[in-house]
C-alpha cells in the first residue's frame, strides 16, 4: 500500500524497537537514509539499528562510527533506499515478508512492503528522509545533517547526474547553512580519494572496455581474479559504472561486477534518453532511468549475450 507522509508519521510516531534495512552492497545514499531515519527515531525516543548483508565501507566510518544501534528482537522492521526484497541479501529470509514501512525512490520498487513511502522524483532516499523529518518537525542534528548530505550528493553523482532536482540542491544548502557540514571533505572522500589498486583497475577498465552495437553500448566485467590482482574490494568499485558513458557516442553503459558466488551485479547507466530502468526489469532488475542494476549468472560470455541482447531490443 503506498501511503503519504501523515502516513508514515503516524506509523514512525507508534512504532517499536525499530530495525532499518538497508541494500546490500550498501552506498551512501542507503548508509545515508538508514542512519539518518535511526537519528530521527531517537529524537522520538525509539530504538532502533541499521543493518546490512555487507560490511558498510570504511570511507563512510564518519557516518556509522556512532553505532548501528545495540542488538535486539525487533518489533518494527523499515526499509529504505530497497525496491526489491532480493536487494537485502540474507536478511530477506529474516524480514523479507516482514517490512511494514519502506521508503524508497526508486520508479521500480516492488511495493513489497506494507507501507511504501514512495517518492520517484526524489533524487535520492535522503530527500525523502529531510522531507520526513520536517514535515513530522522532529530536530535534525548535524550528523543526520552529514547522512543525508552524503546521499543526495552521493546518489546525484555530485550533483551532476540528471536525477539532481532543484530541492536537492535545497536540501544541501540547507545542511551547509544550518549545520556547518564539512562538505568539501565530504565531497572529496567520497569522490576523489582513491586507492592505488582502484586508479589502476580504472586503468585496466578502460583498456578492456568493449564497445558494441555501433559504439552505442559499451560493456566492461570486472572480476573477482582482477581485483585478486589488484588488490581491490567490491566495496572500492562504488563509482565506477559512469566510466562506461565516457565516449561520445555511447547511449548505455555496463558495468559488471563479479561477486565472490559467481553472480554478476550490473550497474547500467544512460546518457542521453535511453531508459535503463525499462532494460533492466525486462531482466529481473531495475532503478531509475538514467541508473539502474541487476544481477546475473555466468559465465561471463554468456552474461554479457544476454546483456547485449536486452540493450539492443531496447534500442531497437
Amino acid at each position: 500500500m503506498y501511503i503519504g507522509f501523515s502516513e508514515a508519521e503516524l506509523f514512525l510516531r507508534n512504532c517499536e524497537d525499530a530495525v532499518i534495512l538497508t541494500h546490500r552492497n550498501p552506498d551512501g545514499d542507503c548508509i545515508g537514509a538508514g542512519f539518518g531515519l535511526k537519528d530521527i527515531l531517537a529524537q522520538l525516543g525509539i530504538r532502533s539499528r541499521v543493518v546490512c548483508h555487507d560490511v558498510f565501507p570504511s570511507r563512510y566510518s564518519f557516518l556509522t562510527d556512532e553505532g548501528a544501534g545495540e542488538d535486539f528482537e525487533p518489533k518494527t522492521v523499515i526499509a529504505v533506499d530497497i525496491a526489491d526484497t532480493t536487494l537485502m541479501g540474507d536478511y530477506k529470509d529474516i524480514y523479507g515478508d516482514r517490512v511494514q514501512l519502506c521508503i524508497d525512490h526508486h520508479i521500480s520498487n516492488k511495493n513489497f512492503a506494507e507501507r511504501t513511502l514512495l517518492r520517484g522524483d526524489a533524487t535520492a532516499a535522503c530527500e525523502i528522509i529531510y522531507e520526513l523529518a520536517q514535515y513530522m518537525g522532529v530536530k535534525i542534528t548535524k550528523h543526520c545533517a552529514m547522512c543525508l548530505y552524503t546521499g543526495i550528493a552521493t546518489d546525484s553523482g555530485c550533483f551532476k547526474y540528471g536525477c539532481t532536482t532543484p530541492r536537492a540542491h535545497e536540501i544541501a544548502a540547507e545542511m551547509m547553512r544550518s549545520y556547518d557540514i564539512n562538505f568539501a571533505r565530504i565531497n572529496r572522500y567520497m569522490f576523489d580519494v582513491k586507492s592505488m589498486g582502484r586508479l589502476k583497475l580504472e586503468a585496466k577498465v578502460n583498456e578492456l572496455m568493449e564497445y558494441c552495437l555501433g559504439g552505442k553500448l559499451a560493456i566492461a566485467a570486472v572480476t573477482q581474479d582482477m581485483m585478486k590482482e589488484m588488490n581491490v574490494s567490491m566495496e572500492e568499485l562504488e563509482g565506477f559504472a559512469p566510466l562506461t558513458i565516457q565516449l561520445e557516442e555511447t547511449e548505455v553503459g555496463i558495468l559488471m561486477r563479479e561477486r565472490e558466488d559467481g553472480v554478476y551485479k550490473c550497474s547500467f547507466r544512460s546518457a542521453n534518453d535511453v531508459n535503463v530502468s525499462t532494460i533492466c526489469q525486462s531482466i529481473g532488475g531495475g532503478g531509475h532511468a538514467k541508473a539502474a542494476g541487476c544481477t546475473i549468472n555466468g559465465p561471463l560470455d554468456e552474461a554479457k549475450k544476454q546483456l547485449i541482447e536486452a540493450v539492443e531490443r531496447a534500442l531497437g
